[in-house]
C-alpha cells in the first residue's frame, strides 16, 4: 500500500499531499488585491516552490484547475500562465469562474503532478 505523506499540515488542509507517484497541491492564491496578472504569477511561483520541495518541477504537471473570479480576466491570466508552462509539458487543464475565498482573490490554481 502506497504511503500518504503530508507537508505543511494545518487544521483545515495540507499544502502538499503525496500518494505513491502522485503529488497533490492545495489551491494556491496570490497577493489579495493585486492585479490578476500579479496574482497569477504569485500562484505559479508558489507552485514552483512547493513542487521543488518534493523534488519535481513544472515539467511533471498532470492536471491544472484554474478558478477565476471573473472570466473577463481569462486573457490576462493566460498571458502569464502561457509564459510559465514549459513547451511540450502542458498539463490537462480546466478553467472556470467561481467565487473565491474573499473578493480580493482573482485567481486560484489547483495542481496535480507526478513524481516519477
Amino acid at each position: 500500500m502506497a504511503e500518504i505523506k503530508r507537508h505543511h499540515v494545518g487544521p483545515r488542509m495540507s499544502q502538499i499531499v503525496t500518494h505513491g507517484d502522485t503529488i497533490y497541491l492545495a489551491g494556491q492564491v496570490g497577493t489579495a488585491g493585486a492585479s490578476v496578472a500579479q496574482q497569477t504569477q504569485d500562484c505559479l511561483d508558489k507552485i514552483d516552490t512547493l513542487l521543488a520541495e518534493v523534488g519535481v518541477d513544472k515539467t511533471r504537471l498532470l492536471q491544472v484547475t484554474i478558478w477565476l473570479a471573473d472570466m473577463a480576466d481569462f486573457a490576462a491570466m493566460n498571458e502569464v500562465y502561457d509564459a510559465w508552462v514549459p513547451v511540450g509539458h502542458a498539463a490537462a487543464r480546466a478553467c472556470g469562474e467561481a467565487k473565491l475565498a474573499t473578493p480580493d482573490f482573482k485567481v486560484e490554481f489547483i495542481v496535480t503532478a507526478a513524481s516519477a
